[in-house]
């Protein structure tokens, strides 16, 4: 038998094209999201077979699919919203280069509508306190990054669902938990000194991944499922001090680990048809409350035209099981029509964009230096349109506080 010759940069490029499944809008931001993450997929492609597994890492997206806008994640070729496996869920090996980090939401009802002073002086007063979850002291952060504090009113679409009038969402992770820290050993790669002294530098056509084999692995996840928990707590210690007598409906991780092999990365994935799951649309329109439906189910997957491919490339299964939905709208460039080309220069990646209202190109690698808004209800629909979700409540705009 003749011996297979080793693909080439393209070739190893248009192999993790074929592992992406997308449900995007294909919107300028969506073009973006894939290109980049075509890179991150051939990357995981090459270590899965420097290790003697099947190289069959994908990249299952909500249509919320966008751009991740830390930077070190992004130069490492991982995009966002979207289901990322790179093995069977059993395989110790992990790839540090997601970038866990247990943000998410907690839902609550409240009866009560608050006053924004109110809570924003019991903000400060929580900010003052020396909060302490299993000994370790809480970093409070409602003023860094995306997150956030929304306030709505309720109008229940499920027949026979009861909920109070009010809604609260916060959304927050653990900085407490991203680098060196006595309870273990760090989220992030690039942010815990003994992390990256226990993690394993493979080379690969790309540039470098970061991974963990081994009991390594293992004692990476283990301090994942404790750094979640720790996460989910912090929501709930932050919610019970900034509110009065509110009945938590959901608490819910859309940044993390599902096992060794997979992450939910900027999407939520549920369990069973009773979780209430938040989608959470920008500040100036309705957010939602869903109950999630089996996806991909076979007429889905026909639909979108998963199927032939997903059987070829032996994921069916995979995406079968996938049960995943939006966490919100995501970031939008909406000035971005497609991306004409990717080229690189010394190991870095810049991408040639086409400009919905230019015949100039905008050449960049690092998405923090684009404009950019939030998707609105577009994501909702396409989720509806694809039957991937229920519409159980929809949750009107009262009040947002970012601090």
């Amino acid at each position: 038998m003749k011996k297979r010759l080793p693909l080439t940069k393209q070739g190893l490029l248009n192999r993790a094209e074929k592992h992406m499944f997308s449900t995007g809008l294909n919107d300028g931001t969506s073009h973006i999201c894939l290109a980049n993450m075509k890179y991150g997929l051939a990357k995981m492609h090459y270590v899965q077979q420097k290790y003697g597994l099947a190289p069959d890492a994908t990249f299952i997206t909500t249509p919320d699919e966008t751009v991740s806008r830390n930077a070190s994640r992004w130069e490492q070729g991982i995009a966002y919203g979207g289901k990322i496996s790179w093995g069977n869920g059993r395989e110790r090996l992990m790839v540090l280069d997601v970038k866990p980090n247990c943000c998410g939401m907690l839902v609550s009802g409240l009866h009560d509508l608050p006053k924004p002073k109110s809570v924003l002086r019991r903000v400060f007063d929580l900010e003052q306190e020396a909060t302490y979850i299993d000994d370790v002291r809480v970093k409070w952060d409602f003023y860094k990054g995306n997150h956030f504090i929304d306030v709505f009113r309720v109008d229940m679409k499920e027949k026979g669902l009861k909920l109070p009038k009010y809604a609260v969402i916060l959304h927050s992770g653990c900085p407490e938990m991203k680098g060196d820290n006595e309870k273990g050993i760090g989220l992030y790669w690039n942010e815990s000194k003994r992390l990256m002294e226990m993690s394993k530098t493979v080379k690969t056509p790309f540039g470098p991944m970061y991974i963990l084999r081994g009991n390594d692995a293992v004692e990476y996840y283990d301090f994942y499922l404790f750094a979640d928990a720790f996460a989910k707590k912090r929501r709930e210690i932050a919610f019970r001090s900034l509110f009065d007598n509110g009945k938590i409906i959901c608490n819910q991780t859309h940044q993390g680990m599902l096992n060794m092999n997979e992450i939910a990365l900027g999407c939520q994935v549920f369990h069973t048809k009773e979780q209430l799951m938040p989608i959470s649309i920008r500040a100036d329109l309705p957010s939602y409350l869903v109950r999630g439906a089996h996806n991909f189910t076979p007429h889905q997957m026909d639909l979108l035209g998963f199927t032939a491919r997903a059987d070829e490339l032996g994921v069916y299964n995979r995406l079968n099981k996938a049960n995943v939905l939006p966490h919100g709208g995501g970031y939008a460039f909406p000035d971005s029509l497609s991306v004409e080309k990717v080229f690189e220069i010394k190991d870095k990646r810049y991408f040639k964009i086409e400009m919905a209202n230019s015949v100039g190109k905008k050449i960049l690698s690092n998405m923090k230096e684009m404009e950019f808004t939030y998707r609105g209800r577009e994501v909702m629909q396409r989720c509806l349109d694809l039957g991937m979700c229920d519409l159980a409540a929809v949750l009107e705009p009262v009040y947002t506080i970012k601090i």
